[in-house]
């Protein structure tokens, strides 16, 4: 892993030649809310609030996107949309979210080689270069130390900027990201080991400010136990049924399949769903299996902290704290799978 320098005053350069030569998407303030979306003009990119609302998986896997159209009648035709396959960077992209793109992977591309790969995601999730920023001071709700995992890690990323005051570190991850640092002028300088302690004590220093910590060992197994258990109902009390903890979530990945016409032409579109919503799994015999609002709050719990464990050997969370920052009611994922640890089966 090469180790570099780069002025901060010179980001604006980098991010400008950058845009230069790629699609460069980056978060910026949109009605006020921070949004990864195109950049223009290197000034747009506001790095000083550290998430988005909506996660960059909406870069990956569109909440809404046409899977194919068709014109009726006897001169009808199937069109895919092309997707753009040229190589984009996403800046500025924090470790919890491109961990996300992570536990995603194995659900639209598989596990195995010859698994079905879902060909939107896929060319997406390709063409992506992430140059992830290092969060020096997480929000209160973050908990990603809770999952193993460190505010800068660069795991996930191609290339990681860190602050570390007058200077960004930049580790180059990746082979995407060792390319993409041979084809911008030569503004880098290479670390010493004083930068590099540099970095370490600011990582640190993140890692001690995460104040939120939930006890996620033996939670999974804790769940085997506890599927018709009336804790259930206590712990979905408060909930009102909006689906903001899974629409906000950089993991949640329900979707629904809806057929859109008119007159003469038609199309396949696919659009985000949520589990927390009572017609997800209402059948065409009238049956639902997950009648109640119990029900659905369990699933999510279960879907993330045994299911995903069971299956793909992580947790479905990456402890960016999102649901809880957003949840109009205080439900708290921290405090449930807490609660879940001290429950008697």
């Amino acid at each position: 892993m090469e180790q570099l320098l780069l002025e901060k005053e010179k980001l604006s350069e980098l991010l400008k030649e950058i845009g230069s030569k790629y699609e460069l998407i980056g978060p910026k303030e949109e009605n006020g809310f921070l949004a990864f979306k195109k950049i223009e003009d290197p000034k747009e990119i506001n790095l000083d609030v550290l998430l988005s609302r909506v996660p960059p998986k909406s870069l990956i896997f569109q909440q809404t996107e046409t899977l194919f159209k068709y014109a009726k009648g006897k001169d009808s035709k199937v069109q895919t949309p092309q997707i753009d396959e040229s190589p984009r960077v996403i800046f500025g992209i924090r470790p919890c979210d491109a961990r996300g793109y992570d536990i995603l992977d194995p659900v639209f591309m598989g596990k195995k080689e010859d698994d079905y790969k879902d060909p939107f995601y896929t060319k997406r999730r390709n063409r992506s270069l992430l140059i992830g920023v290092s969060c020096n001071e997480p929000d209160t709700n973050c908990f990603c130390t809770s999952f193993d995992d460190s505010p800068a890690n660069p795991k996930h990323l191609d290339i990681l900027f860190t602050d570390i005051g007058d200077y960004y570190y930049i580790e180059v991850v990746t082979e995407k990201g060792q390319d993409l640092i041979k084809n911008v002028s030569k503004i880098f300088s290479k670390a010493t080991d004083k930068e590099t302690s540099l970095r370490k004590e600011t990582e640190n220093a993140a890692i001690n400010a995460i104040s939120r910590k939930m006890n996620t060992e033996g939670a999974a197994e804790k769940l085997n136990g506890l599927f018709n258990h009336e804790f259930w109902f206590e712990a979905a009390r408060g909930c009102i049924g909006c689906g903001i903890c899974t629409y906000l979530c950089p993991t949640c990945h329900c979707f629904d399949m809806q057929d859109e016409s008119t007159l003469k032409l038609g199309g396949k579109v696919r659009v985000w769903d949520s589990c927390m919503y009572p017609e997800y799994t209402h059948h065409a015999s009238g049956h639902n299996p997950r009648p109640s609002r119990m029900n659905r709050v369990r699933n999510r719990v279960y879907h993330k902290f045994n299911y995903f464990p069971k299956n793909d050997g992580i947790f479905g969370c990456t402890g960016c704290g999102r649901c809880i920052d957003y949840c109009p009611v205080n439900i708290d994922i921290i405090e449930i799978i807490d609660d879940v640890k001290e429950v008697k089966a």
